[in-house]
C-alpha cells in the first residue's frame, strides 16, 4: 500500500481551533472550502491544493471527509476524538498519511505494530530477507522482483516507518513484528 503525498489532515476539538488552522493553511496558499463534498469531478484533486473543513459528528460526514482525503484534499475536521466517530475518523485518515491532532500540529499517536499491517506482502518478504542478511539484489532475485521494484518497495517501507535508511527500516520492522498485540 502506497501512502499519498502529504496534504494537511487535521482533527481539532473546536471551531476556534479549526479557524486557526484554516487561516494558517490559507496563508500558505491552500484554497479553503467549507464542507466535505468535493466540487471537482476529477478523482485526484491533489493539484488543486484544496482544504475542506467542517464538523464531523456522524457517519455520513465521516465518509465524506475520508473520501475527500483519499482523493487528495486536505482536511480540517472538528470532531471529538473520544467518540466512536472521532476514533474512526482518526483511524481512517491515518491510513492515508499523517494526521495532526489539534491546532498545534501534534501527530496522532500510532498504534504499535500498525505500520507492519500497512506493508504489502512484497515489502514484508523483502524486509524478512534483508533481516536474514541478504542484500537487496539477492532479496529481489529470491522474490522474483526486478532490482528497481525491490528498491521502490523498500523506499515505500522506509516512508511508512518514517526512517531514512534501509537498516533503520529493517530494525523497525523487526521490532514491530515481534511486539505482541
Amino acid at each position: 500500500m502506497t501512502r499519498q503525498p502529504e496534504v494537511p489532515r487535521h482533527v481539532v476539538a473546536s471551531g476556534v481551533d479549526a479557524e486557526s488552522v484554516v487561516r494558517r493553511l490559507s496563508r500558505d496558499g491552500w484554497t479553503v472550502r467549507e464542507g466535505f463534498a468535493l466540487p471537482d469531478q476529477s478523482w485526484d484533486v491533489t493539484g488543486a491544493r484544496l482544504i475542506l473543513h467542517g464538523r464531523v459528528a456522524d457517519r455520513e460526514n465521516l465518509q465524506l471527509a475520508v473520501l475527500a482525503a483519499a482523493r487528495g484534499a486536505g482536511i480540517v475536521a472538528v470532531c471529538d476524538t473520544d467518540t466512536p466517530v472521532g476514533r474512526a475518523l482518526v483511524d481512517d485518515l491515518s491510513r492515508l498519511g499523517a494526521v495532526q491532532l489539534g491546532p498545534g500540529g501534534q501527530p496522532a499517536p500510532a498504534e504499535v505494530g500498525d505500520t507492519v499491517a500497512d506493508l504489502i506482502p512484497e515489502q514484508r518478504a523483502l524486509l524478512d530477507r534483508l533481516a536474514a542478511g541478504d542484500t537487496i539484489a539477492a532479496a529481489a532475485a529470491a522474490e522474483f522482483l526486478s532490482l528497481r521494484t525491490a528498491n521502490r518497495r523498500i523506499a515505500e517501507a522506509r516512508a511508512l516507518f518514517g526512517v531514512r535508511t534501509t537498516r533503520e527500516a529493517v530494525l523497525a520492522y523487526l521490532r514491530q513484528r515481534r511486539t505482541p498485540d
